[in-house]
């Protein structure tokens, strides 16, 4: 008798220890992917290096994207004549100036107008003055169609600081909600939240959780 209540002791001590374990697994999972759930991108993976590329910038001379490494990178693809884009473009804005502080992560912008003075003209036009963010052109589309595969915009990509695509969001966001700041916040983990997105849809064993995070 005494064997046997030995025996259920630790029984229960290693359950309780499993419990504790599956809880402080559960706590942390939903703290990493809160933010990529409700974020809800239409692409999320951890598997493929951001295209390289070298245009030139509205202030002139040119910017490589790999010279950003080290550096988390928001690019946002945009011409004139896309509605949403325009319209998203202020809260783009105020994400920079929320960001400003911060020499860790970049707003990039990539406008696939004529020239840099068309690029100028509109952002001066939609935002009133001078864009808080890194703009370059891509005229012909070479890079924006050709490396990244964009047919239609707005298109924001989200790299982390090893030139990793994290995420794709296809169409115009508030991108001012502080939601953007704390899954950028998650970007600084190389491991971060195992969820995948395809299609708009979470995959993978934690995608219930990211269903129930994003209330879908």
């Amino acid at each position: 008798m005494q064997q046997l209540a030995q025996w259920a002791v630790v029984g229960l001590a290693a359950a309780a220890v499993f419990f504790f374990v599956r809880t402080a697994e559960d706590a942390e999972a939903r703290r990493s992917c809160s933010a990529l759930c409700q974020m809800a991108p239409n692409y999320a993976q951890r598997n493929r290096l951001a295209p390289d590329f070298e245009l030139p910038t509205l202030s002139g001379g040119t910017l490589r994207l790999s010279s950003l490494r080290g550096k988390q990178v928001v690019m946002n693809f945009w011409t004139k004549t896309c509605g949403p884009c325009l319209e998203e473009m202020p809260s783009l804005a105020e994400l920079a100036q929320k960001l400003a502080g911060r020499a860790d992560v970049v707003v990039l912008t990539v406008s696939t107008d004529e020239s840099i003075e068309d690029a100028r003209g509109t952002l001066r036009t939609v935002l009133g003055a001078e864009a808080p963010f890194l703009t370059v052109v891509d005229p012909g589309g070479e890079v924006v169609g050709g490396r990244y595969g964009t047919k239609l915009y707005p298109e924001t990509w989200f790299i982390d600081a090893r030139g990793v695509i994290r995420a794709r969001v296809d169409g115009a966001r508030r991108w001012s909600d502080s939601l953007v700041v704390n899954f950028l916040e998650g970007l600084s983990d190389p491991l971060g939240c195992a969820v995948e997105f395809s299609g708009g849809r979470p995959q993978g064993p934690l995608a219930p959780l990211c269903e129930e995070l994003s209330g879908a």
